[in-house]
Order: structure tokens, then sequence, then C-alpha cells
């Protein structure tokens, strides 16, 4: 990534986490960089690309927080941490999160959570077949949760059985069996 659209997109996301994804406009990223709104365009485009250059940006940093050598890790382990990596990124950037979950990924990093995810349920012996369809449920419940978590969205049940860290442990506990009982169900003919 450029170094100066890097240092825009770095702006923009903090003003989001500072005043919310109301307060981001072409103008107000402008002003955090020194730049006119004009300015901008050649290294972000619109607002649109400028708001698909956050979703690549939470991607990339996805990406940094869990890290390369995961490869020798037990899949099991990679999908905890996977998971908490989602978990921690929706809490440093509450107001930007959701980006993820409402818009398409636009850039060469978006796909990284899938592709991970994939890794991941290949690694655990699933079939190709039911990869994607996994994948997308996974993807669907980290995202969805955490989302909802950051900005209220999710139901409160009295009593919580596991608070906060302890539901979503024992959450991403029921997908690593609903992984195990894909891998060894029958192949459908």
């Amino acid at each position: 990534m450029d170094d100066k659209r890097r240092l825009i997109l770095d702006q923009a996301l903090a003003l989001v986490d500072e005043r919310g994804l109301a307060a981001m406009s072409m103008r107000a990223v402008a002003e955090r960089v020194g730049l006119t709104s004009m300015a901008l365009y050649p290294y972000v485009g619109g607002k649109d690309a400028l708001l698909d250059g956050l979703v690549d940006l939470l991607h990339l940093e996805l990406g940094t927080a869990v890290g390369d050598d995961l490869a020798d890790i037990d899949w099991r382990r990679r999908l905890r941490a996977l998971g908490r990596a989602v978990r921690a990124l929706a809490h440093a950037h509450p107001s930007a999160f959701p980006l993820l979950l409402n818009r398409s990924a636009a850039g060469a990093s978006a796909s990284w959570l899938t592709a991970a995810l994939r890794g991941i349920l290949h690694d655990a012996g699933v079939g190709d077949g039911e990869v994607p369809r996994l994948a997308r449920m996974i993807c669907a419940f980290l995202l969805g949760y955490t989302t909802g978590e950051v900005t209220g969205g999710l139901p409160l049940v009295e009593p919580v059985a596991c608070p906060g860290d302890a539901e979503f442990d024992a959450d991403l506990e029921d997908l690593l069996g609903l992984v195990e009982r894909a891998v060894h169900a029958p192949e459908p003919h």
C-alpha cells in the first residue's frame, strides 16, 4: 500500500475511532492530513472508495494481529486465535468494525479472513465441497457476533450464563465442534 494512501486511511480510521463513522467525510480526513479534499482523490478516490479502503485496512490489521507463522499450529488453536483476533479488532475499532459486515471486501487484503478460514478448515480435514459453506457460516458468526457486541445489537438474555469472554469462548468451542462433526460426517451422495 502506498505510504500516502496508508497515512490517509490511518487518519480516516483514527477519525472514525474518535468521532464515529458519521463524522467521516472527505473534508474531515483531508484536514487531518493537511490536504484539501480534492487532493485526497488520487490516493483514495471518493468517499465510497475511502470506506472500501477502511475495510481493506481493517483486514490488514486483522492479518497482522493473527500473524503469519500459524502453519505449524493445530487448526483448533488457529481458529480460536482468529476468533479472538476478530473480537479484539471489533473492540479496538467499534465504529469502523461494522464496515466488515456491511460493505463488500474491496482491496487485495480483504479476502484475508475468508482465506484464513478456508485454510483452517482444509487443515482440519473438511471436505472441499463443505469448506465454502462452513467458512461463510463461521465468518458470519465472527463478524455478526462481534458487530452486535460492540454496537449493542446483541440481545441480552437473562440470566447470562456465560457473560463476555466466557460466552464468546464457549461459542468458539461450539464452532470447533461443528467443524469436527463436518470432518466426520459421511460424504453426501
